[in-house]
């Protein structure tokens, strides 16, 4: 058998006037996320995780921010197309593990929605992606909330 261990790390923005998406699910806050698709930093951090794994570059190799064909795009599309792009080369996930750092809103009622969110479009049950969600104490830009960040790690597994 054949394990590969993926890391990925997406940071954004905070600005008025936006929605929010963490995890493919919408938030209600008065501030969201600023990108050229949706912006999900937390499906960002997972897609970048899966492709390290394999060593088929970044996010933004795939998915172009000059490519007008991914401007607003669903982020659970990009986690979705990430998939195949593992599965094409032999490989299935195991888990997901991930970690936001965000001083707010506040997403522990959002968190199980997040990881059957992510597990349906990965092929792995809820109870193998683990979201975690941490603040800074206030300092940096994350606890004046002007950003927010995820960190990912995936363990995938070479198809038998």
């Amino acid at each position: 058998m054949s394990f590969r261990i993926g890391f990925g790390i997406d940071f954004h923005q905070l600005v008025e006037d936006r929605d929010l998406w963490i995890g493919g699910i919408q938030i209600p806050h008065h501030k969201g996320a600023m990108g050229h698709s949706d912006a999900d930093v937390l499906l960002h951090a997972i897609c970048d995780a899966m492709l390290g794994a394999l060593a088929l570059g970044d996010i933004g190799v795939h998915f172009p921010d000059t490519d007008p064909a991914f401007k607003g795009i669903d982020s659970k599309l990009l986690l979705q197309r990430t998939y195949q792009l593992i599965t094409e080369k032999g490989y299935r996930v195991v888990n997901i593990d991930s970690s936001l750092c965000l001083e707010a809103p506040k997403i522990k009622s959002y968190v199980k929605q997040m990881e059957q969110t992510i597990a349906s479009i990965v092929g792995v049950q809820a109870e193998d992606v683990s979201v975690k969600a941490t603040t800074t104490e206030r300092m940096g830009f994350v606890g004046r909330e002007e950003g927010l960040v995820a960190y990912a790690n995936v363990l995938l597994q070479k198809s038998e």
